[in-house]
């Protein structure tokens, strides 16, 4: 079927025809001449006869299969007087292979329909809409909210991307616990100077050695803040049984007899000095280093530290557990810990165990 003009007055009618009488095929076929038809001259069209190729879309947009759609969105996508009810029907399709052609490109969605697709669409929805070449900070304030971890780093990677207040915020929260956000904010240079601050302070040590090593330029900054931190809250002198009981691990490890079961042992007893002063010689570091690992607030330190020394995940547990009761804190299966713990490299341990204890001991020299 040939379609001489967008304006004819046939064109509806044979449509109708096709759809009413034809098979799939026919519906395909039609398609694709409505679609060179509108591709080829696209530029050339006038508000109303764009409104009819919108009627002729919509009309065979009900009746396509998923395949077919794919192709439709492929080639609208791409053009910047797409009819605009077909873009939107096509931008809202469950289907993500469908819907992200238009999500990511086309011009003819809006901002309140971008914010209305990612309030409501999945997460494909909203990878889609976080390459755009443009998003306003409306529009990336709900990709950081509702996008899992893949989304809000492609998000911080496009600089086209604006913020909000409010959206870099929530970036900070979320980049605080995931080192792939924080890599990626570390990376974007429009981030405000007080976000970045802000994200610092609150990280653990490996999200902040993983932002160092991504930018080198914020080493300054994160070892400020980690200076701060260690002004406003300076370790009490070591208790004198806390020294004896450091000095007698010293000897065993020196005599040879210090090893993982001696570490299982200490915590299996709740005796936290001798487990940080074991630990601190197993990893060849200082046991202020330990102890500023083994009081953080999650349990990444212990995991950190254990991996370095090659423990067992029942000496880690008995680690965990001995803190857990020593805070009063009830004692869990600390699933996730193991899982984290499994998939820990050595050599990522040992990057941040160096990184901890470079910020330790700038730090110690600060106090002193």
């Amino acid at each position: 079927m040939a379609f001489k003009s967008p304006l004819s007055t046939n064109l509806l009618d044979d449509l109708q025809t096709a759809l009413a009488h034809g098979n799939v095929a026919r519906r395909v076929d039609m398609l694709r001449q409505v679609t060179d038809l509108f591709i080829d001259h696209a530029a050339d069209y006038s508000a109303a006869q764009i409104a009819v190729f919108d009627d002729v879309f919509e009309c065979l947009i009900e009746h396509l299969e998923a395949e077919t759609k794919i192709l439709l969105a492929g080639r609208l996508g791409p053009a910047s007087n797409a009819p605009p009810r077909a873009v939107r029907s096509l931008a809202f399709d469950d289907l993500v292979e469908v819907a992200a052609p238009l999500l990511s490109q086309s011009n003819q969605l809006d901002e309140h329909a971008l914010i209305e697709n990612a309030r409501t669409k999945s997460q494909g929805h909203l990878m889609a809409i976080s390459t755009r070449k443009t998003l306003s900070g409306a529009v990336t304030e709900i990709l950081v909210e509702r996008g899992n971890d893949d989304v809000v780093m492609s998000t911080v990677n496009n600089q086209g991307a604006s913020f909000s207040e409010r959206g870099y915020d929530r970036l900070v929260q979320r980049a605080g616990s995931s080192e792939g956000i924080a890599t990626c904010v570390a990376m974007r240079p429009s981030m405000p100077r007080h976000h970045m601050l802000k994200l610092i302070s609150q990280a653990s040590a490996s999200v902040r050695a993983r932002m160092a090593a991504a930018n080198p330029k914020l080493a300054g900054e994160i070892n400020s803040a980690v200076q701060k931190a260690t002004r406003q809250a300076a370790p009490a002198t070591m208790s004198e049984d806390a020294a004896i009981s450091h000095e007698l691990v010293r000897l065993l490890h020196k005599d040879g007899r210090l090893d993982e079961n001696e570490v299982a042992k200490f915590a299996a007893n709740d005796k936290f000095d001798e487990a940080n002063a074991a630990i601190a010689c197993l990893t060849h570091v200082s046991v202020s280093v330990v102890e500023a690992m083994m009081i953080e607030a999650s349990n990444e330190g212990i995991l950190i530290l254990s991996k370095v020394a090659n423990f067992s995940w029942p000496t880690v547990k008995a680690v965990i557990d001995m803190r857990q009761r020593l805070a009063n804190q009830p004692l869990s299966e600390n699933i996730a810990d193991r899982d984290t713990y499994e998939r820990l490299r050595p050599s990522t341990a040992q990057q941040v165990l160096r990184f901890h204890r470079m910020q330790q001991a700038t730090a110690d020299a600060s106090v002193a």
